[in-house]
């Protein structure tokens, strides 16, 4: 579909059509960050857009950072931003076609961004790219929003049967400190990867 095309993100990019960006690093997971005490996490930051979470990281000593979208501009216009940050660590692609190992992703808008028939590959993916015992923490709308176009929402019993095969949830509740117009309708998700059954 059109929708999900790089293309059409591109575009949006392009035409400053990005109604989801909030121009500042989401509070949820600035209050997450500043309790991280390793600055050698290997981070990546899914469909990150203008990534302020990244900014925000590399800005406070995490050196291993990836950022991963669609939207060449998007990626354009952050290292025209942050031109210290590794070019590198910028990757213009497919997050289905993504190889790597890191200890922590950090989901911001891009789950919703998805066709929902994507959502089990989703959860499949995030656990090749996580390492053992790595953890997926971030925000999910917790309303319907749109069915025909993104954002696409749901609700915490749908989140909870697509996670829990593959997914330790040691947190997915109401969010407490999102900003004003997102006040109730976000979790806060801390979701580790379960380690893999090993046969003899």
């Amino acid at each position: 579909m059109e929708e999900f095309s790089e293309a059409y993100w591109d575009n949006r990019f392009k035409n400053q059509d990005i109604g989801w960006d909030l121009g500042v690093v989401s509070p949820p997971l600035k209050a997450y960050i500043d309790q991280l005490k390793n600055k050698n996490l290997n981070i990546l930051i899914p469909g990150a857009g203008n990534a302020y979470e990244a900014e925000y990281l590399f800005h406070n000593g995490f050196q291993n950072v990836f950022v991963i979208d669609l939207s060449i501009t998007a990626i354009q216009n952050f290292q025209d931003k942050v031109p210290d940050f590794p070019s590198k660590h910028l990757i213009h692609g497919d997050f289905f076609k993504l190889k790597g190992n890191y200890d922590l992703i950090l989901e911001q808008a891009f789950f919703c961004a998805l066709d929902p028939i994507l959502r089990l590959a989703y959860v499949e993916q995030m656990t090749d790219l996580l390492s053992e015992k790595g953890k997926l923490v971030g925000l999910l709308f917790n309303q319907a929003l749109y069915t025909e176009h993104p954002p696409f929402g749901g609700h915490k019993r749908d989140y909870l049967n697509t996670f829990k095969p593959l997914f330790h949830i040691d947190v997915m509740e109401d969010c407490y400190n999102s900003i004003e117009k997102r006040k109730g309708k976000e979790l806060f998700i801390v979701l580790r990867k379960k380690s893999k059954v090993q046969f003899p």
